[in-house]
């Protein structure tokens, strides 16, 4: 646990900031080279991924204030300060999707294709951004006292930043969905060379991190997500909102695999 990762005099450096950033970056070097190969207009694609990154930021915003309704009517000064909140990946993933379909219908893009580009870049980048959760302290695991691979948070600014509880085994919820999102852009990566449809490498993408999601739900301690019914108290017998979200994502991954599937073979058939 390492919050602030620089400080020279008054500059600072947030591993959190630095991490998001580096992810960021690239996962951005990435879409680039993938669309470069596929010979995309990159002038066009430049602004695609510009307004994604700012739309899917101020949706992260806008999802971490709903889930948290109720703490900020009650804290209302609070608001001011989710600039400095890390956000709710589900939120920026929804409102870019949103703002992607808008953008590529206008334009006339393939959805498809350009969401199997991106698919890649999105599990890369959510590696890193958990690795800063766990530098910063946020998005932290339940009690776990008896598991060998827990950790123990020990830092007083990362508690009065985010309440990370401090000298308690706790799992290590970032590191877990950081493993897992990281081994989600290595297959992704293999899948995207040997697709066998366009589209697959993006419902894949919905698919993994929606089990990936819901399974790491079940281990994690911060109050931050909400739930549909039941609470932390009892996690096994709950749903929390990422967690029907990750059922949505599933449903919807499926259907999507399905129905590209269908378009890809009726192309296919179309140019023999």
């Amino acid at each position: 646990m390492h919050p602030i990762l620089i400080k020279l005099g008054p500059l600072t450096i947030a591993s959190y900031g630095f991490l998001f950033a580096l992810g960021v970056l690239l996962g951005v070097l990435l879409c680039f080279r993938l669309a470069k190969k596929e010979g995309l207009d990159l002038a066009l694609f430049a602004d695609f991924i510009f307004w994604v990154m700012i739309l899917s930021l101020l949706g992260a915003k806008l999802w971490l204030l709903v889930t948290n309704l109720g703490y900020y009517l009650e804290f209302p000064g609070e608001i001011l300060h989710l600039w400095r909140e890390g956000g709710a990946f589900y939120g920026g993933l929804i409102f870019g999707a949103v703002f992607s379909a808008w953008f590529i219908r206008r334009h006339r893009l393939s959805y498809r294709q350009l969401g199997d580009i991106v698919a890649p870049a999105l599990a890369l980048g959510h590696f890193f951004g958990r690795l800063g959760c766990f530098a910063a302290g946020c998005c932290w695991g339940r009690e776990a006292a008896h598991c060998a691979l827990s950790v123990t948070f020990t830092d007083l600014k990362a508690n009065s930043l985010t309440g990370v509880p401090l000298y308690l085994p706790i799992y290590p919820t970032q590191l877990m969905e950081a493993v897992l999102n990281l081994g989600n852009f290595i297959f992704l990566i293999v899948l995207y060379k040997k697709r066998k449809f366009k589209g697959q490498v993006i419902a894949i993408y919905m698919l993994n991190y929606s089990v990936i999601r819901f399974f790491v739900e079940f281990f994690r301690g911060d109050p931050d997500r909400g739930y549909i019914f039941g609470g932390m108290e009892h996690p096994f017998a709950s749903l929390s909102v990422p967690q029907l979200v990750s059922v949505i994502g599933v449903i919807t991954a499926l259907l999507l695999l399905r129905g590209f599937k269908r378009k890809g073979e009726r192309e296919d058939h179309a140019q023999g």
